[in-house]
């Protein structure tokens, strides 16, 4: 007599598949359940392949002086910006993929009315604002609200500031790309790789958000010590809503002010 299939387990069980065999002498077809084989861990050497040389570009940006590509021109630096995000974000995508997971995990959650959209971009504008406000005690206390710095740091990054309109149309472009991708980069597959090797999720935020901070080393140390806390206040908002999404939103924001306003101090 055939027999037929177990039903369908439990949601907190593991995920089964039958596996039919058959039984030459009785004729009789079962069906063995057997685990299916979820996300592995994504290896330790591929996160320190990207972590060196993500260290070498960075090393590279200071040591030259980031602002000698200044004659290069607004568009040609920004379109190298963008083909440079893509490709770690490209890697970490294989590196995911290549573990069995994919990017939509990595940023949790998903838009299933506009309403939602909207939501995360709400949240996202306001913890945006939140830290700006945190930061901005932060700098006035290591004096950078200071004629003086406030001019140097102008002249260091006044190189980036968008010009025509097409230069301001690829800026916000630009920061598109920032915010979707330095959050997988680093709030997503570098937080889930620290919080694993270390095992405590808020050291390996710390870590992350240092690690963050010197990959703007080209903006001076005052200021990768104020980009490290912005990274530390995008990394609480995306534990704390358990999706990259409004960090994405506010860290789209922050690149995008930012480099309006280098055009306004112009």
């Amino acid at each position: 007599m055939e027999s037929t299939p177990p039903e369908a387990s439990p949601s907190n069980a593991p995920e089964l598949t039958p596996s039919v065999t058959h039984d030459a002498a009785s004729g009789a077809t079962s069906y063995v359940a057997l685990p299916v084989e979820g996300p592995r861990p994504i290896p330790y050497w591929h996160t320190a392949l990207l972590l060196l040389v993500f260290g070498a570009l960075s090393v590279a940006n200071v040591k030259s002086g980031y602002g000698a590509h200044a004659g290069h021109g607004h568009i040609r630096i920004y379109l190298g910006t963008i083909i440079y995000e893509w490709f770690f974000t490209g890697y970490v995508w294989w590196g995911v993929r290549r573990a069995g997971g994919s990017l939509r995990e990595l940023i949790g959650g998903r838009w299933n009315r506009v309403e939602d959209f909207l939501i995360d971009i709400a949240i996202g504008a306001g913890a945006w604002i939140s830290a700006l406000l945190v930061i901005a005690m932060v700098a006035v206390a290591m004096g950078m609200d200071h004629s003086g710095n406030i001019d140097d740091a102008r002249k260091q990054l006044g190189f980036l500031a968008p010009q025509s309109s097409l230069e301001i149309i690829l800026w916000i472009c630009l920061s598109a790309t920032a915010g979707f991708c330095e959050e997988v980069l680093f709030r997503g597959y570098l937080q889930k790789q620290f919080t694993r090797l270390l095992r405590n999720r808020w050291v390996a935020l710390a870590v992350v958000s240092i690690l963050f901070g010197l990959g703007h080393g080209y903006e001076g140390s005052q200021r990768m010590v104020l980009i490290a806390l912005l990274g530390l206040s995008f990394g609480i908002l995306s534990m704390w809503r358990k999706s990259l999404r409004p960090a994405m939103m506010a860290h789209t924001m922050q690149d995008t002010v930012s480099g309006l306003l280098l055009r306004a101090l112009r």
